[in-house]
């Protein structure tokens, strides 16, 4: 197995990945611990604006032809309150940050370096874009959730070693609809950072 990492830059480039960029969210994001009920119109929707956004950096992880990671990132100002106003809140400057959206990796190919590869891409874009932090947001779920796996995957050391922590103090909430359930409900999110 060959997995290319590269940034889409071209337009028609980008827009052509949007479908396979969305099912990829979608499939990712149902495991633990987002627990997501996505649905393709929401994410072709989402990935459109994220597309759209100036500055934004779009890292795919390519099996052949076949789309099988991506990460994204974008100037934290570009984003909606819900992302920048916890930030604002506590008095940093998101003119200085740039923010890490998802970054989704089948399964499979996890455990390769691919995710160093979408780390360092996206912190060589945050520094050619004159940013001096990077930051990005994981739900917190609890310790008794009745969907948590017995040994779930801990990414807080891989992330840790690259720099990052959890910044007391520094939390938000998102909203979307979880697996098994009828609605959009509010999700408690940490901020990690760092410095570049």
């Amino acid at each position: 197995m060959t997995v290319e990492v590269r940034s889409l830059t071209d337009p028609e480039e980008r827009w052509a990945a949007i479908a396979a960029l969305s099912d990829l969210r979608i499939q990712v994001f149902r495991n633990w611990p987002y627990l997501y009920d996505g649905t393709a119109e929401y994410e072709a929707g989402y990935m459109a604006d994220f597309v759209r956004e100036p500055g934004s950096v779009l890292v795919v992880a390519q099996d052949g032809e076949s789309i099988i990671g991506a990460a994204t990132a974008s100037p934290l100002e570009g984003h909606k309150p819900e992302i920048q106003n916890p930030f604002r809140d506590t008095g940093l400057d998101v003119a200085q940050i740039f923010y890490f959206g998802e970054s989704v990796l089948l399964p499979q190919y996890q455990g390769q370096g691919i995710g160093h590869q979408f780390f360092d891409a996206r912190e060589d874009a945050a520094r050619s874009a004159g940013a001096r932090q990077t930051a990005f947001c994981a739900v917190i779920r609890p310790e008794d959730h009745p969907m948590r796996p017995e040994a779930p995957r801990d990414l807080h050391p891989f992330w840790r070693a690259r720099g990052y922590a959890p910044v007391e103090g520094l939390t938000g909430t998102l909203e979307w609809q979880d697996l098994g359930d009828d609605a959009e409900s509010a999700h408690p999110m940490q901020f990690w950072m760092r410095d570049l």
